[in-house]
């Protein structure tokens, strides 16, 4: 089939169209957004009331959950945007102040180093958390805590090294 087909011109139309598929995977990770600024809000207002009774590890504790929920908000900002330049379409706000400086310059594999780079920290707000309750820890949920931390750690570092193989690749192409 030539390109002046038209009706391989017309399949390559739907084909691209098809990119809009992805749309309403945005739309729920905005709403799971919402969700957490929900859980964020509640927390807050949770501990708030008991702020006097709290001990200082208590309250670490808080925060470390409090920073925890940031994180997993600041990934499905991410993902939200990343995924929707890089495969639906670019967003038209022209050079509105508040544009982050990323926002059009992660490409795929840049999105997937930040959003393990993300889980890694997630991950290791988890483990801190458990080590601050420690005495409330049973010994196997820890040592599996840090496993896992480990394996998202090493899996981050294999998954840096195979970009950074590839790009080297690539140039010498």
């Amino acid at each position: 089939m030539s390109k002046n087909n038209p009706l391989e011109a017309a399949f390559e139309k739907f084909i691209f169209a098809s990119r809009w598929l992805m749309a309403p995977f945005y739309l729920g990770l905005i709403a799971a957004l919402v969700a957490l600024v929900v859980v964020f809000v509640q927390d807050i207002a949770h501990e708030i009331l008991k702020l006097p009774e709290l001990s200082e590890t208590d309250i670490i504790v808080w925060v470390l959950s409090l920073i925890d929920l940031s994180l997993a908000a600041n990934l499905l900002i991410m993902v939200i945007f990343a995924g929707y330049e890089n495969f639906v379409s670019k967003m038209d706000i022209g050079d509105h102040p508040d544009r982050p400086s990323w926002m059009g310059k992660v490409d795929f594999s840049g999105m997937k180093l930040k959003l393990v780079a993300s889980i890694v920290a997630i991950s290791a707000i988890h483990l801190l958390r458990a080590f601050m309750e420690v005495d409330t820890v049973d010994e196997r949920s820890l040592r599996w805590k840090v496993i896992i931390h480990l394996v998202f750690v090493v899996s981050g570092v294999l998954l840096a090294l195979m970009d950074w193989i590839s790009e080297r690749a690539d140039e010498h192409h």
